[in-house]
């Protein structure tokens, strides 16, 4: 497709076309990893360190194994054929060709990126992206930000690179980098620098295409070649030949010299991998080969630019041979500034029409930071193991030895594309929903991805992630297909009815496998182990406690009566149009009523809940039998509340055998009975409501919920109670005491080595649970039921109120105040000023006092929820949810229609 052909198609057309196999949208995409260095997947350690094995410095020569990186990068979804930004600013002592950080050993505080870029703008499709870096004029501090960050100890702030003063008096560029697409195949990049400095300044820009090394391993594909083409005059051209692509045509307007090198490793010939750094920054001529060819080949670029202004320069990827057409600046900005519109057109129909323009902007770069996210994951585990010298069939005692089954090459969104450029489970889950507000047939690829043979393990185990995919997190995948199936149906006026049906057979595998191995004593009460929440216990929840027993933890417990909710809720549905189903929904309510009935059944030391308190804890089961509970007020404690469904009687009253079915289980089972009539309401319309908690103990919760002084925020739910700043929580063992106490930002915990804390600040997916416990709950006790909220305010809200309110304190966090500030950048004055101020980074958690953005700075993953959350508020303006239902959020949300 020529560039200058008109366009007729928009964003939801692509979607369309995509989804329907009419065209290839999605192939080509922000694929590239921001960081493959350091992962698991290139470890080939003798002891498993990964940070180590494949360092910063290493990546520059060495060649990746199952993967590569770059700087705004673009491949295809196979990483076949990669397109990045490398530069060097004169005074580096390296060339930039991938963002540099902190390993997990040289962090006071673990792993941490110590650079700053911007995801903007994306549409799904990608035919368009815009992404900020900020790359400063004066040699990048790296000896500084290692050398001081690891002198630091935990109780002190980590050192950033504003920290370092380089970026004063603007003494930076901003390197603003373009995607768009003219079709499917046809990547047309468009990079802009400015220079915000006072005094002109020069900058290299190498544009930089390359294959992924798929040739010099066991097992080798054929080996691609890059070659210099005859060009026109003010057009560079090279040919990318692929066994599996085809043919495809990099150019660079304004006719620069093409470099060219081999993608090997340094040592194994005269042209390897690290030859631009060496030609560039070194002066090497005899670094890159002088006959045009190689398996990577860049753009040499030298620009001036003038004090307060601007450079641009121009390059493509597509599979049709360049015209001289393909020269002209107009013609190439036309495409580009088009495709920019659409999805401002896209964005617009999005997005609820009552949001400010802050609201809107806050969401769009959410839900663009999540685009940018999607990364390709490459991991043969059986041929890495095979590589590590190891039997796979015999190799337990190295990292994921017993997932040697797995296979992956695919896309999958990610939490982070640098400090987790792999997926994690549990954070896919919630990562989907957010996705489904602008992708729902991706968002549904997703989590059948997991659930397929090449990812689940034969016993039914969800893989966690690649650090290792045996640890357990919390089984959300069920709750998340059945929100994202409602989104398509209300969206397109019917569901994906097969979808729904596949991933079932598969959540009902992974169902048995929590059932048969997380459940010690086979009483309905759940140990789950790690859950993803890492430093929150008083224990390491993934290793053997130093008591000895067991934990029955009333999180893991928690997780498992929502995952029963949300199956018997899929059956249902299911159920529609095949009534064999309604066997599998009454199964899983008999599951959720013997869990309620555990959470409900004891008494004393051995219960969960805790009269005295209003509040579920932990309970620690010792070798001799007693029972002590863990007293700490945390996420942990308040996950009960999240086992709460709403089922309308649109659904159940077409089904009169499982209500029978349904009353002579519960008349056979008295302990039942007494127990799910503490659990059930009923709202207006008949709604039934299943919960583990009665009316009496949903007051106790919400009175410590609600608390400023407890768990409610400025800036929305606090996953520990502020109880414990002036009241540790202690624990004492064979001379060691084991304490839990309030830190709201960084965790003074090294107890899974990371920058993670759960013990005090915001995270997203918790209040996105507590989000819809209060909707569900609204729909069940109506209008009636108020809360005081704050606690001891003396204000009355309804349960929707409260999820309003709590809604509304998240979106704060981004939103500028009065004086200008966004809150989650705390006291960094630079984010204040004008070519910072509406640049918005996602980060994994949040400060529990202030808001500052804590963790993983560029993590978009489920903190992404920030879109979905005012988008949903703004479109219920008006609805009566009573009337409505819960399925009313669904149907009055904004963006309906046919998005694909």
């Amino acid at each position: 497709m020529s560039i200058t052909e008109t366009e007729t198609g928009a964003e939801q057309r692509r979607l369309h076309d995509t989804d329907t196999a009419a065209a290839p949208w999605r192939r080509w995409g922000p694929y590239l990893s921001e960081r493959q260095w350091g992962t698991v997947r290139e470890d080939y350690s003798p002891g498993g360190d990964a940070w180590e094995h494949l360092s910063h410095d290493a990546a520059r020569s060495r060649a990746y194994r199952w993967g590569e990186d770059g700087i705004a990068g673009f491949s295809d979804d196979q990483q076949s054929l990669c397109l990045a930004l490398a530069m060097w600013n004169g005074r580096d002592p390296i060339l930039k060709e991938r963002f540099f950080g902190l390993t997990n050993a040289e962090g006071n505080h673990g792993e941490d990126a110590k650079e700053h870029w911007f995801y903007v703008d994306a549409t799904p499709t990608h035919s368009y992206q815009r992404m900020v870096y900020k790359y400063p004029h004066a040699a990048f501090p790296y000896e500084d930000l290692v050398a001081t960050n690891r002198a630091r100890g935990r109780g002190e702030f980590e050192y950033e690179l504003l920290d370092t003063g380089i970026f004063a008096e603007d003494r930076y560029f901003d390197v603003v980098v373009e995607y768009a697409k003219a079709g499917p195949e046809d990547i047309l990049a468009r990079v802009t620098v400015h220079n915000r400095g006072p005094e002109a300044a020069s900058l290299r820009l190498l544009p930089t295409v390359w294959f992924r090394n798929t040739w010099s391993r066991d097992r080798p594909e054929p080996k691609p070649v890059l070659g210099a083409r005859p060009g026109t005059p003010g057009l560079s051209v090279a040919e990318a030949v692929h066994h599996r692509l085809g043919s495809r045509w990099f150019g660079v307007l304004g006719g620069p010299a093409l470099l060219f090198t081999e993608n090997e490793s340094a040592g194994s010939g005269p042209y390897v991998k690290d030859a631009f750094d060496r030609y560039v920054v070194h002066g090497e001529t005899g670094a890159v080969n002088p006959s045009g060819t190689g398996t990577k080949a860049a753009a040499d670029i030298s620009l001036d630019v003038p004090a307060g202004r601007s450079a641009t320069i121009r390059f493509r990827l597509s599979d049709e041979l360049f015209t001289g057409a393909a020269g002209d600046t107009r013609a190439f900005d036309a495409v580009v500034d088009r495709r920019r519109a659409e999805a401002d057109e896209f964005y617009g129909a999005l997005l609820a029409p009552q949001l400010g323009d802050a609201e809107r902007q806050v969401a769009r770069q959410a839900l663009a930071g999540m685009l940018w996210s999607k990364q390709y994951f490459g991991y043969d585990v059986e041929r890495w193991l095979t590589e590590h010298g190891r039997d796979p069939l015999a190799a337990r005692d190295i990292r994921n030895g017993d997932w040697f089954h797995m296979i992956c090459h695919d896309v999958i969104s990610m939490p982070d594309t640098w400090e987790y450029p792999w997926f994690a489970a549990w954070d896919l889950a919630f990562q989907s929903i957010a996705l489904a507000m602008v992708d729902v047939g991706f968002a549904k690829g997703q989590l059948d991805l997991l659930l397929s043979r090449r990812y689940l393990h034969p016993n039914g185990q969800i893989p966690a992630y690649e650090w290792n995919f045996s640890d357990v997190n919390p089984p959300v995948h069920a709750w998340a297909t059945h929100l994202v199936y409602e989104l398509d149906k209300s969206r397109n006026g019917r569901g994906d009815h097969a979808w729904l049906e596949g991933v079932f057979h598969k959540l009902s595998k992974n169902f048995t496998w929590w059932v048969n191995r997380k459940d010690h004593d086979g009483n309905n009460v759940f140990q789950g182990g790690f859950l993803g929440l890492d430093n929150i216990g008083v224990f390491d929840r993934s290793a053997p406690l130093p008591t000895g027993g067991y934990l029955d933890q009333a999180d893991g417990t928690a997780w498992m009566a929502l995952y029963c909710q949300s199956m018997l809720q899929i059956a249902l549905e299911l159920a529609v149009q095949d009534p064999v189903y309604l066997e599998q929904a009454q199964t899983y309510f008999e599951h959720f009523a013997w869990i309620a009935v555990a959470v409900g059944h004891e008494t004393g030391s051995a219960a969960m809940w805790d009269e005295e308190d209003g509040f579920f804890y932990d309970l620690l089961r010792l070798p001799d039998g007693r029972a002590e509970r863990l007293r700490v007020r945390s996420l942990v404690g308040l996950l009960p509340l999240a086992a709460v469904t709403v089922y309308e009687t649109a659904v159940t009253s077409r089904y009169p055998q499982l209500i029978e079915g349904v009353q002579d289980f519960v008349n056979r089972h008295p302990s039942v009975s007494s127990v799910l009539s503490r659990g059930r309401a009923q709202g207006r319309q008949g709604e039934h409501l299943l919960a583990l908690f009665d009316e009496s103990r949903l007051r106790r919760i919400l009175t410590r919920l609600l608390d400023e002084e407890e768990f409610l925020s400025p800036y929305g739910i606090r996953s520990l109670s502020r109880h414990h700043r002036d009241h540790p929580f202690e624990f004492r063992v064979a001379n060691r005491t084991y304490t839990v106490s309030y830190q709201p930002a960084e965790s003074d915990s090294g107890m899974f080595g990371g920058n993670s804390n759960w013990r005090g600040p915001i995270w997203f997916p918790a209040n996105a649970l507590v989000i819809r416990a209060l909707m569900n709950l609204y729909v069940g006790y109506g209008d009636d039921f108020t809360v005081e909220c704050p606690t001891g305010s003396g204000v009355k809200m309804t349960l929707f109120e409260v999820a309003r309110e709590i809604s509304e304190r998240l979106t704060r966090i981004f939103l500028p105040g009065p004086d200008g500030r966004r809150p989650c950048y705390g006291g960094q004055d630079i984010f204040a000023t004008e070519h910072w101020r509406d640049l918005i980074t996602f980060s994994e958690y949040f400060h529990g006092d202030n808001g500052a953005g804590l963790g993983a700075a560029h993590q978009t993953g489920w903190t992404g929820l920030v879109a979905v959350f005012p988008n949903v508020f703004a479109g219920l303006a008006g609805v009566d949810l009573l009337d409505h239902g819960m399925t009313g959020v669904l149907h009055e949300m904004p963006g309906r229609g046919d998005q694909r």
